[in-house]
């Protein structure tokens, strides 16, 4: 059998010299192909595809989440040696995704040991740890899961509580000192996209209205506004002051240091069970959003709400120029990213001639760009239906077009109820505050209880009544 070709960055010299030579000595399986100085020369060797796995060290300078997203891209397996008892250091490793992490003075027969059940475990992704291997091993976690995180220690807030014990908004530009309690529930949550093309269909106003009803029901819900261009959120809920958001946990995750309680931190808490990880506040700080580090911002999500409900952006192409350079950032990969992570996707699209015309197009790109079994089983909404912008009966006119043009069946309607939306914009509360009786309320729920699965439906909820 031929031997795994792999490279080495190890800051212990001395170690990585008896680690070559017990691997020259004997009969090894793996072949260590070049030993590479620093971060940078790693990358290098990783791109020409002649190795398929590597040994580093965790305290290498500048190993971040990018760096080792880009080894996974080249196709090659990590093995991190850490020192013995540095635990923050083993922490990090694993929150970066890499799942085979051993002590640095970790004799070379236990290094190949973890070279090759890393090779017969076939795909690249973060695996079981190897096994015990003293003070440096965590609890060992499912595949491509992190161990649970240390209980945070810093302040909780009480769940904010009206009069009658029913739910109660905080106050007007305040909602950004009210932090999120810490859950941690075990990273089997769903994840619901909300993505629609351009001009504005609604997204946002679904996403809420979804993450809202499924609060109300008694779900703890995390909204997370990953739009690249224009997430406003924050505007809808009238969090005026700046809050860190998503921005500060995609930063935390690519220098390995987002755990729950950190995302925790960074959420901000609209009622008992809604809280909120707001959107970029500038459209120009769209690179911080890499692919990855909203991957890895969800699987931390998961584990602090039972629902998450993700706001995407609307344009999915990749841009050509900068797709010649795999290390370049993507602006639309938050979005991409997000889909192909979620559970549930729902699509939405004005009711109207144009908005029509731009949804199919959509949908055919959504498929194109993102091969998941839950955009082929994407939700269809149709948002703003009224009489004025269709001749005859609207719904009618609009389940032909879509049948027609996009081979979709089933619509959810959405009622265009422009008073009660904007009463709710204009006061920074949800719909459900201002407007509790709208007919748009009414089909934002119906949308929920498609949407969740049924061992998270509540039965306030499954027939038809809010929490």
């Amino acid at each position: 059998m031929a031997s795994l070709p792999i490279l080495t960055a190890v800051s212990d010299t001395a170690w990585e010299v008896d680690f070559v030579a017990a691997v020259d000595r004997g009969a090894a399986s793996v072949n260590v192909i070049r030993r590479c100085v620093d971060v940078a020369d790693l990358l290098a060797a990783a791109s020409t595809g002649a190795a398929r796995a590597v040994v580093l060290s965790a305290e290498l300078r500048r190993l971040d989440a990018s760096a080792v997203s880009r080894l996974r891209a080249c196709g090659l397996h990590i093995v991190a040696l850490v020192p013995a008892g540095d635990e923050p250091s083993e922490r990090r490793i694993r929150q970066l995704g890499v799942g085979y992490v051993l002590p640095a003075d970790a004799p070379a027969e236990l290094v190949i040991q973890a070279l090759e059940s890393a090779e017969r475990s076939g795909a690249v992704r973060p695996t079981p740890t190897l096994g015990t291997i003293g003070p440096v091993s965590a609890p060992s976690a499912p595949a491509g899961r992190l161990p649970p995180a240390a209980p945070f220690a810093g302040q909780i807030a009480a769940p904010v509580s009206g009069p009658s014990g029913g739910i109660a908004m905080p106050p007007l530009g305040n909602s950004a000192r009210h932090p999120v309690p810490l859950r941690n529930y075990p990273a089997a949550s769903n994840v619901i996209a909300v993505w629609g093309p351009t001009g504005a269909p609604g997204r946002t106003t679904i996403a809420l209205g979804v993450a809202d009803e499924a609060a109300r029901a008694g779900i703890s819900t995390l909204l997370i506004d990953a739009d690249s261009y224009g997430g406003v959120i924050a505007q809808h809920l009238g969090m005026l002051d700046e809050a860190p958001g998503i921005a500060a946990a995609a930063r935390a995750h690519h220098h390995g240091a987002l755990d729950v309680a950190t995302l925790s931190s960074y959420a901000r808490q609209v009622d008992r069970n809604l809280s909120v990880l707001t959107g970029i506040s500038r459209a120009d700080r769209w690179p911080e959003l890499r692919g990855e580090a909203v991957v890895g911002v969800l699987d931390r999500a998961k584990q602090l709400a039972k629902l998450v409900v993700v706001d995407c952006g609307f344009c999915l192409e990749d841009d050509e120029e900068l797709s010649y350079d795999t290390a370049a950032p993507r602006r639309n990969a938050a979005t991409v990213a997000a889909l192909g992570a979620a559970d549930r996707v729902v699509a939405v699209g004005s009711a109207d001639p144009v908005g029509v015309a731009r949804l199919v197009r959509g949908l055919v790109e959504l498929g194109e760009r993102v091969d998941t079994a839950a955009v082929k089983s994407a939700i269809v909404v149709m948002n703003r239906l009224r009489r004025s912008a269709m001749p005859g009966d609207p719904a009618r006119e609009v389940s032909q077009a879509m049948q027609r043009f996009a081979g979709v069946e089933q619509l959810a309607f959405m009622p265009y109820d422009r008073d009660a939306a904007d009463r709710a914009t204009s006061v920074g509360r949800t719909l459900a505050e201002v407007a509790p009786r709208s007919p748009l309320r009414t089909a934002l729920v119906e949308l929920t209880v498609r949407l969740l699965s049924a061992d998270m439906l509540p039965p306030q909820l499954a027939s038809g009544a809010s929490a």
